[in-house]
């Protein structure tokens, strides 16, 4: 089968969009519709800050086109809080949230760390070593929630599918062999991340996809991509292509409105992610 690329955004609640990138007037509520018909996939970054409910994951998949895809943001308690350390049971409860629910739409799961955080060997393979890879594991996983979710989990997906997961780090100390062997062993994405020089931008491939996020060129969220720019992504990603990994791509600088242009503008150069 060849390998795929998808291009996309992250998130798509942003007020500054409203009357650019949205038609004046747009009910909100139409929003998450408006950007699927342009875009073939979206990360969901609201998973991130809290936990979601089930009816809101259906609700996102019922929005979007057969063939979208949906990336879900692993939650800040487990990468920021926790710092990965002790979270059974915040991975039971993340999953159990209702991630589950978005069943053929759920794509990769992304996991992003604090710069704070250095690379600990130990402790990033207790952590990859408890990450669900397919949805079947992560129901069972999710059947540990904690009693605050009793009532509202959803742990019973339509199918078993295979699940995939990506880390950005954001210190330097993760630039070392012992960190992409790791992923390697445990088949998880590192990111590849484009923050205008802030955090380290690593390259390595470590798994049968490339996830990467597009925080700005220049000037982290804010900065969009010029032509010469989308050209030289376009070629990188068709390296990705040529070599057997799928590719998930998505925009993040979207403070001037940007993000959701240079998604589509790649997308067409890739002729992928857009809907037909």
């Amino acid at each position: 089968m060849a390998s795929v690329a998808r291009v996309g955004i992250s998130g798509w609640k942003y007020p500054p969009w409203r009357g650019t990138f949205y038609p004046p007037k747009l009910p909100q509520r139409k929003e998450l519709e408006y950007a699927a018909q342009h875009l073939g996939t979206i990360e969901i970054n609201g998973t991130f800050y809290s936990l979601q409910k089930p009816d809101y994951f259906r609700s996102w998949a019922d929005q979007t086109p057969d063939d979208f895809i949906f990336a879900v943001k692993g939650g800040r308690y487990i990468t920021h809080m926790r710092r990965l350390v002790g979270v059974e049971e915040a991975l039971a409860n993340f999953f159990a949230s209702g991630v589950l629910a978005l069943g053929p739409k759920l794509g990769p799961i992304l996991w992003q760390l604090p710069a704070t955080l250095g690379f600990d060997a130990a402790v990033l393979e207790r952590f990859l070593s408890q990450l669900p890879t397919s949805t079947g594991q992560a129901a069972s996983l999710a059947r540990g929630h904690a009693a605050l979710l009793d009532g509202r989990a959803f742990t019973t997906p339509a199918a078993d599918q295979p699940l995939r997961h990506a880390i950005e780090v954001r210190s330097h100390s993760f630039d070392t062999p012992a960190f992409f062997d790791l992923l390697r062993r445990y088949g998880v994405a590192s990111v590849v991340a484009d923050t205008a020089g802030k955090w380290p931008r690593l390259t390595a491939v470590t798994t049968d996809f490339v996830y990467a996020r597009l925080h700005g060129e220049t000037a982290l969220y804010e900065s969009g991509y010029d032509d010469a720019a989308l050209d030289r992504w376009a070629v990188t990603v068709r390296g990705w292509l040529a070599d057997g990994a799928d590719a998930w791509i998505y925009f993040d600088n979207d403070v001037k409105v940007r993000a959701p242009y240079d998604a589509m503008a790649l997308a067409e150069r890739l002729d992928a992610g857009q809907p037909r």
